[in-house]
């Protein structure tokens, strides 16, 4: 009689294969060893990669569940729908063939992480960086050879992303290894620098001069791919119809609330109060200093009123972005869940230059006023994406721990969730610019609910997802633009929402389940023990039922 393999197994040698072909994500998860690789993109390895996955499907396939315990099989349907979702996504939404955009991210976000993770000597990082870069002109060709038709949009962006990449290794990466007195490495790196520079810049030549003028293709995945793609992500089977109405009653709600808290604040005008607001900000130089105190009110709120479990961790540390990542206005960097040795968090905040003029410091410290840096703190440290961290380390099963199986909706759900649920816990209560800046960020986010449906499933244009976001969110037009772009080559960025929706109908469901016994902590705790599950497998795991993931 044929026995099948066992499954622990199977999942041991597809995340083994996933993180040797996805060396930068591998990272992320804290799996080094393969931190001198860059992605190879090239037709041939696009090709083989469809192939192997094809080929782990087969493998899961032969596996019987009837055999699992019941938590391995969720885990079995988890693991299926990432095999799938990734072949469809090579297969079908071939983003690989269309988007200059992808290859410059792939380039950025490998480089950046080995010269902001102190997960390893400095010389090795640099001696692994310099293994990425002369992998790069690989990575070029292979752009080159397969995006032979393109949107518009998706060539703006991909110059736009291709020059900061260049700019960042010829001006940047060097500061970032300025302290390393190793002369061969830093030779090595520089000559390493000089060719991919040279590679970068013939290609967004390329991009310019002959791909540009040819870029007729739509950015527009249709209906039944993006469905599909929501489906296999994220589990998440309603339709677009459905979804852009329960998308539009939110929006309707959120800014009517928003209208009475700015009648508070300004007299019921919301643009502005929302001005009004922005201008309680830290002064130049004052920032981190600020999110400090945020950082340790924040904590306390949450060890004081016990609405979720806070492990023992290295304290975060809050410093001004590095000089060679300034073009990033926030951003938290956490140890990946599988690191071996605990190793220091940063959360990075780009202050102004000192070498701006007065007005251009004064507009860039009311984009980080005092309620949008509450919020970006929330989401990014207590209780959002850092603890969520501490508590996925905690995690037993590498299915619902690896990053390479993570839910968009449940990793940005939670973290979005908590910025509302803070407010609902009293945190700052009386405050109403903090709540007006919780629901400005909710605004926001909900308006990329409808235009990413609209954009890909309808026929709405760039300028006029501009204008929603401008005239439904309230951003300045240069903030909307930047959104509505956004959504052309990042279709599934409503996974804030709708994870957010998701999080809350779990929680509605699990206290009726308890019934008087409900506490807002174990729910909060019971939810993150079970890693990254995406919400029909906590569904599954929390409440005992096989429904698919619902909405509020």
């Amino acid at each position: 009689m044929y026995l099948s393999e066992p499954f622990p197994h199977f999942v041991d040698d597809y995340l083994a294969y996933l993180h040797e072909v996805l060396p930068s994500q591998a990272a992320l998860d804290g799996v080094h060893q393969h931190d001198d690789l860059l992605e190879d993109l090239s037709r041939s390895a696009v090709d083989t990669h469809l192939r192997t996955l094809a080929g782990f499907g087969r493998r899961l396939q032969q596996i019987e569940t009837a055999g699992l315990r019941p938590v391995e099989q969720i885990e079995h349907a988890i693991v299926a729908a990432n095999i799938e979702a990734r072949m469809h996504d090579l297969e079908t939404v071939r983003s690989w063939e269309r988007s200059p955009h992808l290859y410059a991210d792939a380039v950025g976000a490998s480089l950046a992480g080995q010269a902001l993770f102190g997960h390893a000597p400095e010389a090795e990082r640099a001696r692994r960086i310099v293994s990425k870069l002369r992998q790069v002109p690989r990575l070029v060709d292979a752009a080159r050879e397969n995006i032979r038709e393109s949107a518009g949009i998706f060539v703006k962006i991909g110059l736009e992303t291709w020059r900061g990449t260049l700019k960042f290794i010829e001006a940047d990466l060097p500061r970032a290894f300025s302290r390393l007195d190793d002369l061969h490495i830093l030779g090595d790196l520089a000559d390493a620098s000089t060719e991919v520079a040279h590679s970068i810049s013939g290609f967004i030549d390329y991009l310019e001069t002959d791909l540009a003028p040819r870029a007729r293709g739509s950015f527009r995945l249709g209906r039944e791919t993006f469905e599909k793609k929501l489906r296999l992500e994220e589990g998440v089977t309603l339709d677009a119809d459905r979804l852009l109405s329960i998308a539009l009653r939110e929006l309707n709600e959120v800014q009517e609330e928003f209208r009475t808290v700015a009648g508070r604040l300004n007299g019921g005008d919301p643009t502005a109060a929302w001005r009004k607001a922005k201008e309680q900000h830290p002064q130049p130089g004052q920032l981190v200093s600020t999110a400090n105190e945020q950082l340790a009110e924040l904590l306390s709120f949450l060890q004081r009123q016990s609405i979720v479990s806070v492990p023992e961790s290295e304290p975060v540390v809050v410093a001004p972005s590095p000089e060679f990542y300034r073009w990033a206005f926030a951003s938290m960097w956490t140890p990946g869940p599988f690191e071996s040795k605990p190793s220091q968090a940063y959360y990075y905040l780009t202050d102004v230059d000192r070498t701006w003029s007065p007005e251009r410091q004064k507009e860039h410290m009311r984009d980080f006023n005092v309620p949008t840096l509450w919020n970006i703190s929330i989401h990014e440290v207590y209780p959002g994406h850092f603890l969520h961290y501490q508590h996925l380390r905690r995690v037993d099963s590498k299915v619902r721990k690896s990053l390479m199986f993570a839910s968009a909706s449940f990793v940005e759900g939670w973290a979005h969730y908590s910025e509302h649920m803070m407010v609902e816990a009293g945190f700052r209560k009386g405050d109403s610019a903090f709540k007006l800046g919780q629901l400005a960020e909710a605004l926001v986010r909900l308006a990329r609910f409808v235009v990413a449906i609209r954009l890909h499933c309808e026929d709405l244009s760039v300028e006029q997802g501009m204008r929603f976001f401008r005239d439904e969110a309230f951003l300045e037009e240069a903030t909307a633009r930047r959104e509505a772009e956004r959504g052309t080559f990042d279709p599934t960025y409503l996974v804030y929402s709708i994870g957010k929706l998701m999080m809350l109908k779990l929680r509605h469901d699990w206290k009726e389940q308890q019934g008087g016994k409900f506490s807002m902590r174990a729910f909060h705790d019971a939810v993150l023990a079970q890693g990254n599950a995406p919400f029909w497998a906590q569904r599954r795991l929390l409440l005992g039922e096989s429904t698919d993931p619902v909405l509020v």
